[in-house]
C-alpha cells in the first residue's frame, strides 16, 4: 500500500489565479505528493481562492466550507486570502490562510501538516513544463503580478500588490518550454498586460535584457516578437489601452501573433470613466480602433464594461450604448455594478438600484448580441484556421483566431471528408452558418 500522501486541490477564479495553481501543484508534485481529484482520498485540501467581487467571495467561501464539511484538513490561499479574518469569521476551523502567489508559504503550510514524502526520482516525475490545468494544446503564460492603477471598482492592488513584471528571459523559458510539449496556442495573461516591464524600466531604467545569448529590448513588443518565432499562436489578454499599444498591430497584420484584443474599456460615459479613474477620451479609443483595424482588417476586439456604476445616469447609459453601436466590437462581456468591501466606489454616492442595473445589462446584451450576431454573419463563406479543442460521438469543436477558450464562441465542424483529426490540430475550416455567438463550419 502506497504511503505518499495525497493533496486536493480546488482552483477557483481567473485564468491568472490557474496559473498560480498550477504552480503550486509543480512544486507540489516535485516533492512528491500525489494531487487528487476528490475530499475523501485526500489528506489535506488547498483552497485557491477568488476575492474580486462579492459573487466570487461567496462561492470562495462556499467552496471553503463544502471542502471542510467533506475533509476537515483545509488550507487557504489566494486573493480571498488577504481577507484572512473574512475567511475566519465564516470558517474558523481552517488550518492556515495565505494570500495569492504565496508558493512558498503554501508549500511551507503542507509540509507542516502533512511532512514530505521520500523523494522518489522514478514516481515523482514532473514535464519540465510543470503540472498544467489546461488541456495539453493550450497554456496560459502569466508575465507580471498586480497592478499600479487604482480604479475605484477594484481592490485587486490591495489583494495582488503592484505590478512586479517577470525577467523576460523567464518568461521566454517558460514559453519555449511550453511549445517545445506541444502547446500550439499561449494565452498571455496579467493584471495588465500593457504596463509589462514600465516597473522594471522605471526602477533600473535599463532598456535591454538578454535572452539566449542576444540581447532584447525589454518591453511587450519585443516579448511579442520572441513569442512570433515559436510558430504557434499568441493570444494577448487584458491590455490595457496604452498609447504603445499600437505598436503590437503591425505584428497581427503580419500574422505574427493572433489578431485578437483583449481590451477593458469599462464604460464610454466621460464622466463614469473619470469616477471609475478610467482614461476618458472615448473619441481618441474609437479613432484608434478604426486605425486598428485599417491596418489590420482581421483583427478581433474583445472587452468588458460595467453597467449601473455609482452616479450613472440614463444618459450616461445611452453614452455606453451608442459607442458600442459605433465601435462595433466582436467580443462583450458585461458586468452589474457590483459593491467590493474595500472598493472605493461601494462608497460612493448615487448607487443605482438594482432593478435599473438588471434593466440596463438587458439592454446592453441585446444590442451587442445584435452587433455580434451581425459581425459573425461576415464570416460566412470564409476559410477560417480552427483549433480543435474537442472530439466525441456528437461531433468536433474549436475555435477559430477570433476565439479565446471558456469566454468566447466556439466553431461546431463537420468533417466531410473524414480527415484524421485529433485535439490541438489547426485545420482549415468553411464556415456555413453563425448565431449571435458560434459558428457552424466544415473541415476542407
Amino acid at each position: 500500500m502506497s504511503t505518499t500522501p495525497n493533496i486536493g486541490f480546488l482552483s477557483l477564479g481567473c485564468p491568472k489565479n490557474l496559473v498560480d495553481s498550477e504552480r503550486i501543484l509543480t512544486e507540489l508534485r516535485t516533492d512528491g505528493y500525489n494531487i487528487v481529484p476528490s475530499y475523501e482520498n485526500a489528506d489535506l485540501v488547498i483552497v485557491n481562492t477568488c476575492g474580486f467581487i462579492d459573487s466570487a467571495v461567496q462561492e470562495s467561501l462556499e467552496a471553503i466550507g463544502e471542502a471542510l464539511a467533506e475533509n476537515g484538513k483545509v488550507i487557504v490561499t489566494g486573493c480571498l486570502g488577504a481577507k484572512e479574518d473574512q475567511i475566519r469569521q465564516v470558517h474558523p476551523k481552517v488550518l492556515e490562510v495565505s494570500g495569492p502567489h504565496s508558493y512558498e508559504t503554501v508549500l511551507k503550510q503542507v509540509h507542516q501538516y502533512v511532512p514530505k514524502p521520500e523523494y522518489n526520482p522514478y514516481i515523482n516525475l514532473v514535464p519540465k513544463q510543470g503540472i498544467k490545468l489546461t488541456p495539453k494544446h493550450y497554456a496560459y503564460l502569466k508575465i507580471s503580478e498586480g497592478c499600479d492603477h487604482r480604479c475605484t471598482f477594484c481592490i485587486i492592488p490591495s489583494m495582488r500588490g503592484d505590478l512586479d513584471s517577470r525577467p523576460i528571459g523567464n518568461v521566454l523559458d517558460e514559453a519555449k518550454r511550453l511549445a517545445d510539449a506541444g502547446v500550439k496556442e499561449l494565452l498571455v495573461v496579467s493584471q495588465d498586460t500593457s504596463a509589462y516591464t514600465l516597473d522594471k524600466t522605471k526602477a533600473d531604467k535599463s532598456k535591454t535584457a538578454f535572452w539566449n545569448g542576444m540581447p532584447i529590448r525589454n518591453d511587450l513588443l519585443s516579448l511579442c516578437e520572441q513569442l512570433a518565432k515559436l510558430n504557434i499562436w499568441v493570444r494577448l489578454h487584458y491590455v490595457y489601452p496604452y498609447p504603445h499599444v499600437d505598436k503590437l498591430i503591425p505584428l497581427m497584420a503580419e500574422g505574427k501573433i493572433l489578431p485578437y484584443l483583449d481590451i477593458p474599456l469599462q464604460h464610454a460615459s466621460p464622466k463614469i470613466l473619470k469616477a471609475m479613474k478610467r482614461p476618458g477620451a472615448i473619441d481618441r479609443t474609437l479613432e484608434r480602433i478604426k486605425q486598428w483595424r485599417q491596418i489590420c482588417p482581421e483583427l478581433t476586439l474583445r472587452s468588458t464594461f460595467i453597467v449601473g456604476f455609482p452616479g450613472e445616469t440614463e444618459q450616461d447609459f445611452q453614452l455606453l450604448l451608442d459607442f458600442l453601436q459605433e465601435a462595433q466590437l466582436d467580443r462583450v462581456g458585461c458586468f452589474k455594478f457590483s459593491p467590493v468591501d474595500g472598493a472605493v466606489a461601494t462608497e460612493m454616492d448615487n448607487q443605482v438600484p438594482e432593478e435599473v442595473k438588471e434593466q440596463r445589462f438587458h439592454r446592453f446584451m441585446q444590442l451587442q448580441q445584435q452587433i455580434s450576431a451581425q459581425r459573425l454573419q461576415q464570416k460566412i463563406g470564409k476559410t477560417l484556421a480552427v483549433i480543435i479543442d474537442e472530439i466525441d460521438d456528437d461531433g468536433i469543436i474549436g475555435r477559430s483566431m477570433a476565439d479565446a477558450p471558456e469566454i468566447d464562441g466556439v466553431v461546431y465542424l463537420d468533417n466531410p471528408n473524414q480527415s484524421a483529426v485529433k485535439v490541438g490540430d489547426i485545420v482549415q475550416a468553411v464556415i456555413h452558418n453563425a448565431d449571435e455567438y458560434d459558428l457552424w463550419g466544415e473541415i476542407v
